[in-house]
């Protein structure tokens, strides 16, 4: 519909066109009609490249949202692995769980989250991924997203304006402008610039009336050269550095006016708008005032105004007008990037429990104790329809799971699950579960610890390097949810038996919980000298007819046989 339209006013302004020109030939060429009838094709013309631009937006617009609610049906189908935001530029492969828990990358948590068009907005939300909040801070955000939930066409309007925000504002440029230097301008100046203007308007005025010489008028030209020699370098800074900050503001007051119009109930939500209205007058407005000084001092260069700018001291008087309005609201500038991105951050996670009904939000417990206690817990970046649940409970005496199982059982993704949900809890959003009870966590991992040939590291001694990043954060004052898969899988049985009851006993001692993965059953052993404090649960798995089949449920105790030799031989391998 909208390329049909799009097509048929270009037509029409091909046609206008083409009668302007015979009316030209008609009039000009021939003399068989007045000059002035070109008026009417002129103005037709001109109302056809305005109708022609709002179509272009429009189509634009339902470009946008056709890929906005493709994108949203793809994570709705479990196909959305590569359709989104990776948010690689904020992968730190020093982060104690980042990597782990695939917190960024293709198929990640920011990926499946994120729907966030500006700058800002995917880095509060990488913030949120990667420092677990305060229990107040986690609950406000609850609070907030849960309101925005079924808000889907607010989300669908920030996500359309949004893209040219992403594409058009240079925030950094933004902010720098913003925040810097005012150009000084006393006050004296600009009453004397105004002085100067009018005194040059009514002299003019009483010269082309007969009531005074030329003289007076010439002798304020003079003044006015003097006074735009005088701030001409200062003008200058303004008008050049004014330029791309002055678009972006342009841009970023379509997506604050829709921001503005809605009316919101959860406190989060009330001083996010109240950030964008300082001083109560909305920051719309504001940079619609800085809009209407940018227009004018653009026709600086029409032949008319350059013919009237002298006298007017017409760029001078604009471009204190517009420092005036920076030293009042560049301040502001960094606080309403900072608004609207955590706005879009909260719109993600609300667009992520919309299409996850059977996600729940956690209850986020005061308990100095660390507790992690889950029903119907799945892994949150898997097909529910493919995931298979698991309940977890840690905490009340509880500390540590010792998981074993055979290759590919599932004890990796195990606990990547149980992270991933402790992620997701602290930074507000629901989780993959039933229920989830959790205290303020701090996850940390040891899961996907390679070897560095450029940093010169072993896998084992980067394995033990993260652990002592673990146990370091767990001196801290908020609990640690450790997760460690193979520990000391580097090394031989017997020290690795007495590394890890040492590394797990002393994370018990600092008040954390966590799980630790095990092929060598010599480690699961360790429940023992821990007593109360440790349990064995495992993930079973069948051999039938050569084939292996798993079923990832969490049974009691430890496995009791394993798969490796029958995996060997299900890839070709002669094992005898």
């Amino acid at each position: 519909m909208m390329q049909r339209r799009f097509v048929l006013i270009g037509n029409a302004r091909f046609g206008v066109a083409i009668c302007a020109a015979v009316l030209a030939w008609l009039a000009f060429k021939l003399d068989m009609i007045t000059g002035w009838s070109l008026l009417v094709p002129l103005a037709a013309f001109l109302a056809l490249v305005l109708r022609h631009e709002r179509v272009v937006r429009a189509q634009t617009l339902a470009d946008r949202a056709v890929k906005y609610y493709r994108n949203g049906l793809a994570r709705l189908d479990d196909h959305w692995p590569g359709t989104g935001s990776s948010g690689d530029p904020f992968r730190d492969k020093d982060h104690v769980y980042a990597d782990d828990l695939d917190i960024f990358g293709k198929g990640s948590l920011f990926e499946l989250t994120s729907t966030a068009r500006t700058a800002a907005g995917e880095r509060a939300l990488a913030d949120w991924l990667l420092t677990p909040a305060a229990r107040d801070e986690a609950l406000s955000r609850q609070a907030a997203v849960q309101e925005l939930t079924a808000r889907v066409d607010l989300r669908e309007d920030l996500a359309l304006l949004g893209e040219d925000i992403r594409v058009n504002i240079h925030p950094a440029m933004l902010e720098k402008w913003g925040a810097a230097a005012i150009v000084p301008f006393h006050t004296l100046l600009r009453i004397t610039a105004l002085s100067l203007a009018l005194a040059g308007v009514v002299a003019f005025v009483a010269f082309m009336a007969h009531v005074v010489p030329l003289f007076p008028f010439i002798a304020i030209l003079g003044l006015d050269f003097l006074f735009i020699v005088n701030v001409r370098h200062r003008v200058a800074r303004i008008v050049e550095a004014v330029e791309t900050p002055g678009t972006d503001l342009l841009v970023l007051k379509l997506l604050l006016e829709r921001l503005e119009r809605e009316q919101f109930t959860s406190l989060r939500l009330k001083a996010i708008r109240d950030r964008l209205q300082p001083a109560g007058l909305p920051a719309s407005v504001r940079i619609a005032h800085l809009a209407r000084w940018i227009e004018l001092l653009d026709s600086s260069d029409h032949v008319l105004v350059r013919v009237i700018r002298p006298v007017l001291l017409w760029k001078e008087q604009l471009a204190m007008a517009v420092e005036a309005w920076r030293r009042e609201n560049g301040p502001h500038v960094t606080e309403w990037m900072a608004a609207i991105g955590e706005f879009e951050a909260l719109s993600s996670l609300a667009a992520l429990a919309f299409e996850r009904p059977h996600w729940s939000f956690p209850t986020l417990t005061e308990s100095p104790r660390a507790q992690f206690e889950a029903e119907a817990m799945q892994h949150p970046l898997m097909p529910s329809a493919k995931c298979v649940p698991n309940d977890v409970g840690l905490g009340a005496g509880l500390q540590l799971l010792i998981v074993s199982g055979s290759n590919m059982s599932g004890k990796s993704t195990f606990l990547r699950a149980i992270g991933l949900n402790a992620v997701l809890a602290w930074a507000g959003a629901p989780v993959a579960a039933e229920r989830l009870t959790i205290s303020e966590l701090q996850p940390a991992s040891s899961i996907r610890v390679t070897d560095s040939l450029q940093d010169n590291r072993s896998r084992f001694y980067a394995e033990i390097t993260r652990i002592r990043q673990i146990v370091d954060l767990a001196s801290g004052t908020v609990p640690v949810l450790f997760l460690l898969d193979e520990l000391l899988s580097g090394t031989n049985s017997h020290d690795r038996r007495i590394g890890a009851a040492a590394i797990v006993r002393g994370l018990l001692q600092r008040n954390a919980i966590g799980l630790i993965t095990t092929h060598d059953l010599a480690l699961a052993r360790i429940e023992q000298d821990l007593e109360h404090k440790a349990a064995n649960v495992h993930f079973d798995d069948e051999i039938s007819n050569g084939q292996i089949f798993f079923d990832y449920r969490v049974r009691p105790g430890i496995v009791t046989h394993s798969n490796a030799l029958e995996l060997m031989r299900s890839v070709g391998l002669q094992i005898e």
